[in-house]
């Protein structure tokens, strides 16, 4: 899909397709326009029209005179007084739908034209070049022949975002951004969707190995050996039951231009489970196929890293995978068994099933002895309990600084794509007590299991060291009819990113002012 920018009156565009969102209120400029360039054609079937009040209800004309599209698509923005941009987002969201699945060819939309103060041009065209693209996302890897052809993207393929304005190099430039963040969000969806006997820790190390070749990143994969040797117990109890071998995945984007010893790089640590049947603790049978998707913060990093590349942000970004199934077996780790961390720290594990948490403590402590980071950031499929608490609306948010954690918190709420702060108290940390180890994994009940990991994973932070998790165990996928990977939080973590290196550019022009 490719995309332009035009300040064109939008009946002058030869479009295969025209969108033109309208408020219902009698007012609208835009009906005004319609009505006036069709010869009040367009009102008279308008005023026909049931359900215009419902947002992002699609209406579709075709042979208006007037216009130079072939067709007419409209689009609900509800009654004026109680539009906001979570309406917009969801028109815009109905929209990209239609257009994947309607006729090849162009499109051209006002939806950016769309007075919203509250979201910026610039913001307004990142995030709809993003939803147009994601919109096509078709998953054919494993189908035959016959139904990847019949599921092969049949939408416009060429989109023209009509503004208000003269394009700049601004918004060209967010407009790339879009497509950018989009084509990470491909990747990551494309990943949880793959089957675990295809989405392997291997194959999830050979996607890294491709992405750095592909985008001049650095790649290095550690295999089993290496993280015996390093002391990697918990990382390791994880796998004992797997035949398929472990994979510590370590992907470097260097983009400040710093040298090697002045860097304090960005760490975004991802939870790699490419099955999870919970081990000796096994799960029940019911929707297990879907624990092919405990790997989406894998998949996600992945997904960040591709789109940040993309961009030519510049920041320095590590990424840390540690990638592994869950399985059964002679050789499995049993409820009870303790075993020591890459931090020295020993674990009490209680329950096979919260493994999770064990992987990703041994890569939080491995990239933050290795790189000193500014910053860290996890990503993992962690707890049902955050679905309980949040559904699949907002993604758990954890940490122990609160301006990363506002500034995540914002990015998220920037890109449509939210999460929601749960609190980390010390009194949580007294839920996690063992007389045989220095932690269990697991607390001793059933209260705040969200939270309670995200105080498991805490313990392996150094102090000073901001750090923040995200809980994405209601928000990486769907299940039912619209069962699959979702994408997030590939969006949230590149709006942050964007704006952290806007705050490094900033800072860097501050030290570099001449002094007084």
């Amino acid at each position: 899909m490719k995309f332009t920018i035009s300040d064109l009156p939008f009946e002058k565009i030869a479009a295969t397709t025209l969108v033109v969102p309208l408020f219902t209120d009698e007012t609208d400029p835009n009906r005004e326009r319609l009505d006036k360039v069709t010869k009040g054609k367009f009102g008279r079937l308008w005023a026909q029209e049931v359900d215009r009040d419902v947002v992002g209800q699609i209406f579709r004309y075709t042979d208006l005179p007037g216009l130079a599209a072939s067709r007419l698509l409209v689009v609900s923005l509800g009654e004026r007084g109680k539009f906001t941009a979570q309406k917009w987002a969801k028109a815009a969201q109905a929209v990209a739908t239609a257009l994947a699945n309607g006729p090849i060819g162009s499109a051209a939309h006002l939806l950016a034209s769309v007075d919203l103060p509250q979201v910026p041009l610039a913001q307004r065209l990142r995030l709809l070049t993003y939803w147009f693209r994601q919109a096509q996302y078709r998953y054919d890897a494993t189908l035959g022949e016959n139904s990847a052809k019949a599921k092969a993207p049949k939408g416009a393929d060429r989109v023209e975002h009509l503004i208000p304005e003269a394009a700049t190099d601004a918004l060209y430039r967010a407009v790339a951004e879009g497509d950018a963040i989009a084509e990470g969000a491909l990747l990551t969806r494309q990943l949880g969707d793959l089957p675990a006997n295809v989405c392997t820790p291997e194959y999830l190390a050979e996607t890294a190995e491709n992405l750095a070749k592909a985008h001049d990143l650095k790649c290095h994969v550690l295999d089993k050996k290496e993280a015996e040797k390093l002391g990697m117990g918990a990382f390791l109890a994880v796998a004992a039951g797997a035949k398929r071998p472990p994979k510590l995945i370590v992907l470097e984007y260097r983009g400040s231009g710093v040298k090697k010893a002045e860097r304090k790089p960005i760490a975004l640590v991802g939870k790699g489970i490419t099955f999870d049947t919970g081990g000796i603790c096994l799960k029940p049978a019911a929707q297990m196929d879907e624990m092919k998707y405990d790997m989406c913060g894998a998949a996600t990093v992945l997904g960040t890293m591709k789109a940040i590349a993309l961009m030519a942000l510049p920041l320095d970004v590590v990424a840390v995978i540690p990638a592994t199934e869950n399985m059964p077996g002679g050789t499995a780790t049993r409820p009870g068994d303790v075993v020591t961390t890459l931090s020295g720290k020993t674990v009490e594990i209680l329950n096979t099933d919260a493994e999770g948490r064990l992987i990703l403590c041994d890569a939080l402590t491995y990239v933050q002895q290795r790189y000193r980071p500014s910053k860290v950031v996890d990503i993992a499929t962690l707890t049902g309990a955050i679905i309980i608490a949040l559904g699949k609306v907002a993604t758990g948010l954890m940490g122990n600084d609160d301006t990363l954690l506002a500034e995540l918190k914002a990015a998220g709420d920037e890109a449509f794509d939210r999460a929601w702060p749960l609190p980390l108290w010390d009194d949580y940390q007294e839920l996690l007590k063992s007389r045989f180890a220095d932690i269990p994994n697991i607390s001793s009940g059933r209260d705040a299991g969200s939270i309670t990991a995200a105080a498991f994973l805490s313990r392996f932070i150094e102090p000073g060291t901001p750090w923040a998790h995200l809980d994405i165990a209601g928000t990486a996928w769907l299940s039912g009819e619209q069962k699959g990977a979702t994408g997030r939080p590939v969006p949230l973590l590149t709006h942050w990113l964007l704006k952290e290196a806007e705050r490094a550019q900033t800072a860097h022009a501050e030290t570099d002012q001449p002094a007084d």
